[in-house]
């Protein structure tokens, strides 16, 4: 009887001691719950969708890189002003003329492009309405015609170029304006260059989830085994020229505030 007393009276040690122990590991609140002297978000207003006439609006906080009048806000990667196309509310790359960068850098950000891909299409694989977003000047977003053409899962568009497919394939036909919705986390870099938290990136491509949280294994070359070089913790936007007319239009930005590790 005295030892199954003692056992028992173990066991309610034992688990007493787990209670406590997890209680410890939990850290205390900043905030009790529905505190209503926690600090609440600013308000912005939201802006519209667009449709395929008319692009939409962007939210009130967000800094309009491209809206559909002129390049003032971007530079060409060969130097000096841009020279790409802009006419009726968008602009379309001109051959051989080098791609666009922003001038302004960014580091943590919501970005979005609205793209659209030539048609009738020309040529078919990656010859095909070939493009590219890139964040920070490094991670490609790929832009590609997509719909009804066979090319490498990690060169569709949507793709993070050469590292991971997308999820689905949510093309529209070429012609058709499409939609990228980009979350965007840069890489963390400790002070001898090594990487303390590898960039990670979301994609809606025409309001489909296509990456999710992917994380980076460095920058996005053709055909290069991808690896992290130390940078700035902002650098530009760039979209790319690849010798296709792909239009663009409605691109704006969010700068968002960074998060503790």
């Amino acid at each position: 009887m005295k030892s199954i007393r003692l056992l028992a009276l173990l066991a309610l040690i034992f688990t007493t001691s787990i209670v406590f122990c997890r209680a410890a590991e939990k850290p205390a609140r900043k905030w009790e719950i529905h505190d209503m002297n926690r600090p609440v978000p600013r308000t912005i207003t939201p802006g519209t969708e667009s449709s395929q006439d008319q692009p939409g609006t962007p939210p009130s906080d967000a800094i309009v890189l491209f809206d559909g009048k002129d390049l003032s806000k971007w530079t060409s990667d060969k130097g000096g002003e841009p020279t790409w196309k802009v006419e009726n509310g968008h602009v379309e790359i001109t051959k051989g003329k080098g791609g666009l960068v922003s001038k302004d850098s960014f580091g943590d950000c919501q970005l979005h492009v609205e793209w659209a891909a030539p048609n009738p299409p020309e040529a078919d694989g990656q010859d095909r309405g070939n493009s590219g977003v890139y964040l920070m000047s490094r991670y490609e977003v790929q832009v590609m015609d997509g719909f009804d053409n066979r090319t490498y899962a990690d060169g569709q568009a949507a793709s993070i170029y050469g590292q991971n497919p997308p999820l689905v394939n949510a093309c529209r036909p070429p012609g058709q304006w499409q939609t990228y919705d980009i979350i965007f986390h840069r890489p963390h870099f400790s002070v001898d260059g090594k990487v303390e938290r590898p960039a990670r990136i979301t994609v809606l491509h025409n309001g489909v989830l296509a990456q999710d949280n992917f994380e980076l294994e460095g920058g996005t070359v053709h055909k290069v085994e991808p690896k992290y070089t130390a940078h700035p913790d902002k650098a530009p936007v760039a979209l790319q020229e690849h010798g296709h007319p792909v239009r663009y239009r409605n691109i704006w930005i969010r700068p968002l505030e960074e998060t503790a590790k």
